[in-house]
């Protein structure tokens, strides 16, 4: 492991060279109190690791970190600081680690031991049956193995990590600002801490897609945050788009429509319950029940009633309140003869009315339901 420490204060860099020096397989490639030397180093030697100190005077070590990223970028950063403070700000660069002055040998140790875990598993052969080749988003937030098509469930460090993720996803391709998230993730924490965790979330999110096989990519800018997903499908972004683009309905291509239906497993990030998904929620509910109604209709109109019936049991549980299809519901039984489905679907329309909208069933369906009982008795 190659590595290079800098540092403004020359007792430190002798201090922290004598340190690395007693840890095995480490080859100090540089030391260097000028940042300018340090960044020009950098590109030459292609390390493995830089130590880096946050407090330098011509340059900070916050924007130094920047530069050796952009000739090295295959090189971790480990920041080195006597303030704990700024720990924060190394989050933010996606920094591996860092280390508080004064070093402690046992410290260091923990650190070169992440260092080469996160070298061993870059230099593994990749298996694409572990890459993540889907975000799923309908029910609950989940991942699709590429190639087998299994789903797996991340380990996210805490709950605020997963809406933290789903926010960014829910506003891929475009700039949400800090302030913003840290209102709806953070809202009754200090200013201060929260800044604190959301890099710290940020961090981890980067660390665990890493480990899920997730090719993603978060961009600070200015006070914003955008999440990029390189290319990995979005379940709920692709069945919209085969919703759009599909044929009009017909027999021919009845299957097609069907097909497109089903993938719809579940309310957006429905069991997440995340308040601020709720419009794209209901948007999404929208069009799966404009077209489950259509198919539902086209179904009955074209002597298929029992297909239609079934469809329409799936459009009630989702939507229990709509008087529309318990109305269909109820033709649909009376088609098929089953009296007694009629007569309870229409009593468990009445109690839902009164209970939900204190009134009663449209004039329309009372004067359907009695003339079906009349005809009824009469037959």
């Amino acid at each position: 492991m190659r590595a290079l420490i800098i540092d403004d204060e020359p007792l430190s860099l002798d201090y922290f060279q004598r340190l690395l020096r007693e840890q095995p397989g480490v080859e100090l490639a540089g030391k260097f109190t000028d940042p300018h030397k340090a960044l020009a180093a950098a590109g030459e030697v292609q390390p493995d690791v830089v130590f880096l100190d946050i407090e330098m005077p011509e340059i900070s070590g916050i924007e130094l970190a920047k530069a050796i990223q952009q000739r090295a970028p295959q090189a971790k950063i480990v920041f080195v600081t006597a303030y704990r403070e700024y720990a924060v700000q190394a989050f933010e660069l996606n920094a591996t680690d860092y280390l508080l002055k004064p070093i402690r040998k046992d410290r260091l140790e923990k650190t070169l031991e992440r260092l080469r875990l996160d070298q061993t598993q870059n230099t593994a052969p990749p298996k694409p049956q572990d890459r993540i080749g889907q975000v799923c988003c309908f029910s609950s937030l989940q991942f699709r193995l590429e190639g087998s098509g299994k789903l797996i469930e991340a380990k996210w460090r805490t709950a605020r990590t997963k809406e933290l993720f789903a926010l960014l996803l829910h506003h891929r391709r475009k700039p949400i600002r800090k302030d913003y998230i840290l209102e709806l993730i953070w809202p009754d924490t200090d200013p201060a801490k929260s800044v604190a965790q959301l890099y710290s979330t940020i961090y981890q999110i980067r660390k665990l897609a890493d480990k899920i096989g997730l090719p993603l990519a978060i961009h600070n800018q200015a006070n914003s945050y955008i999440m990029e997903l390189q290319g990995i499908p979005i379940d709920a972004e692709n069945w919209e788009s085969d919703l759009l683009a599909l044929s009009p309905l017909s027999q021919a291509t009845l299957n097609q429509h069907l097909e497109v239906l089903d993938r719809y497993s579940g309310d957006y990030l429905g069991e997440e319950d995340y308040l601020w998904a709720e419009g794209e929620r209901e948007r999404l509910r929208a069009l799966w029940l404009h077209q489950a109604s259509a198919i539902g209709a086209f179904l009955k109109d074209n002597g298929q009633p029992t297909a239609a019936l079934a469809l329409y049991r799936t459009i009630q549980e989702r939507h229990p309140y709509m008087e529309d299809t318990h109305f269909m519901l109820m033709q649909l039984y009376a088609s098929l003869g089953a009296r007694n489905k009629v007569t309870a679907c229409y009593e468990k329309l009445v109690k839902m009315v009164r209970e939900e909208y204190e009134t009663e069933p449209s004039a329309q369906i009372q004067t359907w339901y009695e003339n079906w009982q009349r005809q009824t008795i009469r037959n």
